[in-house]
Order: structure tokens, then C-alpha cells, then sequence
């Protein structure tokens, strides 16, 4: 792509953000190019737990994870894993999250992921209506179960804080669940309902049908890998490993590989580092669950899809460039024994891998720097599906300044507060 082709918005990432934000812009009728060395939605927007979970408030780590310290460098299996290798690296980081743990840090962590939360439902039911895509979500709740008596004080005292939070839940006896669904095994004693969230059916077919949308409204897609960025008078120029591209302004919204461009662009080096995620996908399961459910003990969720049933929810860091360690995703099918009348199939099954962007304070940054010539929305951790939509309309307000939506504040979010 050369100068000549001059974008009003660069869309740097063709994630399930980047797809989101670019469609939304087009559609205020701004000229938008989307770029990303990948076909669009094939980093971790492919493969995450499809769970919009609206409920999960709390930041990503609390003051346990001390505790929990030797086993996540001992256990390669356990379900939060911190490579040994990569501690040098990852320490700066755990210790900028332990010091967001302090309580008034904490309550600001919660009350700026509760805001996204709670406009997230909202936003991604107007962005389907707005693409006549309603049925790729289905808002019918998720449930947390437990198996073990002596969690019953850990679930109730969970419901408190949830509540705390206005986050909409229920308890559920176990024979209520296993009303809802009846596959799942008699040892469950009961649950926390979740009416507020809900799940998609296919989250790659979601980025797809955005692209799509977004195409028709002009958005131009574009394999390519930006390598350097810079401030010009008139916008920013950004080299990429196929030419050079102007635009009046860029969006970095790359996940995990979004701290390179921010350093250029902005001067800022940001704690971005990386969760993680896999997912197991069992293609032959497709009427064991009406919506996800999440095991307390187990540390594991489990979603249907269209394309069978996805379990997910192991979290690792071990950085961008350690090859993936596939035997976690096998895990998570172990960890799903017992939970069902009937052992889960196996047969056909696919692992997978994928990075999320974490910064220590377990809050996304979605801002407008540098004169209004970079835009930033990245570093969603686990939250980056739930988050989509509204932080594409937020990145919208922040081009166009239209408030005829009431979002969530800015302030939590922004570049200046690392």
C-alpha cells in the first residue's frame, strides 16, 4: 500500500477489537484500513471461551496468588502457570500487579472493569442488531457449579461480593441444575446463575460477520506487518513489511503486540505482557450444555458452540515466543472427567493457543494521545470478547465526540496513568 492510498483511520490488529472498532468508524463514515499479518479474527479472537462474561468484576489475580506462587512455577499443568524460565522477565510485572492489589488500587480496578461490564451486553446486542447478526450471541445466562460441600462457604461468600458489585446472581440447588442441565453428574451441590451474561455460538463466525459488515461500509483489509511508526505533521506514517502507509490517524489495537507501536508512536513503554489461553474443542459434543458453565474446583469453563463444545480457561505466561505447550489444552479434558453422567468425546478434538493482552492493573488502555493522532484500545486480559463492542463505541466517541451514548468515563483507561 503506498502514501497514495491515505486512510482517515489506520486500524492497526484484525482482532475481534480492531474488526469491532473498524466497522463502527466506517460507519460514522470515516475511510479505514485494517492491518494485521494474519487474516482477520485468527489470533485470540479465535479461540477464547466465547463467554460474555459480564459477571467477572475482579481483577485477574488477587493477594492468593503469593500463595499460589511455587505451584504455578511448579506444576506445568496447574490452571494459572508461570513458566520458571520466563520469571526474570514476567517479575517487573507480578510486581506492579501485587502493588495494584493494595485496597485502593483494587477498588479501582473493579470499578473500571464493572463499567465496561455492565455497558457490554448492551453494546453488543445494538453492533449485532446494526449488522441484522442478533442470533451469533444468546443472552441466557452462564452458571458457576461447585462439587464439594466446604466450597459452599466460598460460593456464598462469592455471591456476597458479586452482589456488592450489582452483578445480577442467583443461587442455584444442585437439583436446579441439573434441571437446567441434565448431563451434568450428581456430585454437583449446587451454583451461582449468572443472567446477565450469555455466550456465542461461534466467536471466529462473530469477527467474520463484522468483517463482512465492515467491507460493505468500505473498511479495507489488508496482510500486512507494521514494523515502525511515526508522528507526521498531517497524521502518522507507518512502515510496514510491504511499503509505507499515511493516515490522519491510527488505532493500535493489536493485543499483546500492541507495546512496540505505543513506544514509537508515543514515547510510553507500557507493562503489556501476555496471558496465555487455550482451548480444547470437542466437535462431537453438541447437547451437553444450553449455555457455559464454569467448575469452581476445576478452574475451567465450558461453552457450546455450533461446532461442538469448548472447554477453556487455563491461563499461562510464558511470553510471545515460547512454543505452545498443547498437553494444557489436553488437560482441560481431564479436568472435565466426573463433572457428566458420560465422559466427554475426545474424537476429532483440536488444541489451541492464543495470547491475551494483560497489563498489571488487569484494565484496558482506550485513549485518544498525541494531539488525537493515535488512539489506543488494548491490554482487555481475558475480557478482550465481552469488552469488544463497547470499547468500539468508546474509540468512536473518541474520533467523533457524538455523547449521544452514555459510556463508561474515560479515566480509568487512559495511557497517562503508567
Amino acid at each position: 500500500m503506498s502514501d497514495s492510498n491515505r486512510a482517515d483511520i489506520a486500524v492497526i490488529g484484525a482482532g475481534i477489537i480492531g474488526v469491532a472498532c473498524a466497522l463502527q468508524l466506517a460507519r460514522q463514515g470515516q475511510r479505514v484500513v485494517v492491518i494485521d499479518p494474519q487474516a482477520p479474527g485468527m489470533g485470540a479472537s479465535y479461540g477464547n471461551a466465547g463467554h460474555l462474561a459480564t459477571e467477572q468484576v475482579f481483577p485477574i489475580a488477587d493477594v492468593s496468588i503469593l500463595k499460589r506462587l511455587p505451584a504455578m512455577l511448579m506444576d506445568p499443568m496447574g490452571p494459572l502457570r508461570l513458566d520458571w524460565k520466563y520469571l526474570p522477565r514476567a517479575l517487573p510485572w507480578f510486581v506492579r500487579l501485587l502493588l495494584n492489589l493494595r485496597p485502593t488500587n483494587y477498588r479501582r480496578t473493579v470499578a473500571g472493569i464493572r463499567a465496561l461490564n455492565e455497558a457490554s451486553l448492551g453494546a453488543w446486542q445494538r453492533l449485532l442488531q446494526a449488522i441484522e447478526q442478533p442470533q451469533l450471541l444468546r443472552a441466557e445466562g452462564s452458571l458457576l457449579v461447585f462439587e464439594r460441600a466446604a466450597s459452599g462457604e466460598a460460593i456464598d461468600a462469592l455471591r456476597q461480593r458479586m452482589q456488592q458489585q450489582n452483578v445480577p446472581v442467583d443461587f442455584w440447588s444442585g437439583e436446579a441444575i441439573r434441571k437446567a442441565a441434565p448431563q451434568l453428574n450428581d456430585a454437583i451441590q449446587g451454583g451461582l446463575f449468572f443472567p446477565g451474561t450469555g455466550h456465542f455460538i461461534d466467536p471466529y463466525s462473530v469477527v467474520c460477520a463484522l468483517v463482512s459488515a465492515a467491507k460493505a461500509c468500505g473498511v479495507q483489509f489488508v496482510q500486512q506487518r507494521v514494523l515502525d511508526g511515526r508522528l507526521a505533521s498531517d497524521g502518522v506514517s507507518l512502515l510496514t513489511d510491504q511499503g509505507s502507509l499515511t493516515a490522519r490517524q491510527v488505532l493500535i489495537a493489536c493485543g499483546a503486540h500492541s507495546a512496540k507501536l505505543t513506544a514509537a508512536l508515543t514515547g510510553k513503554q507500557v507493562p503489556l505482557d501476555t496471558e496465555r489461553g487455550y482451548h480444547l474443542m470437542l466437535p462431537h459434543e453438541h447437547q451437553r450444555l444450553p449455555f457455559a458453565v464454569t467448575s469452581f474446583e476445576r478452574k475451567f469453563i465450558m461453552t457450546p458452540m455450533n461446532d461442538g463444545l469448548r472447554l477453556a480457561g487455563t491461563v499461562e505466561f510464558a511470553g510471545l515466543e515460547r512454543p505452545a505447550n498443547m498437553q494444557r489444552a489436553w488437560q482441560l479434558h481431564r479436568l472435565s472427567q466426573g463433572l457428566f453422567r458420560q465422559d466427554l468425546s475426545t474424537r476429532d478434538a483440536t488444541p489451541w493457543m492464543g495470547f491475551r493482552p494483560s497489563l498489571p492493573d488487569s484494565l484496558p488502555i482506550i485513549d485518544r494521545v498525541a494531539d488525537g493522532k493515535v488512539l489506543l484500545a488494548f491490554g482487555h486480559q481475558h475480557l478482550g470478547l465481552t469488552q469488544a463492542a463497547v470499547t468500539a463505541e468508546m474509540v468512536v466517541q473518541l474520533v467523533t465526540l457524538d455523547k449521544r451514548i452514555v459510556l463508561p468515563d474515560l479515566a480509568p483507561y487512559r495511557l497517562a496513568r503508567f
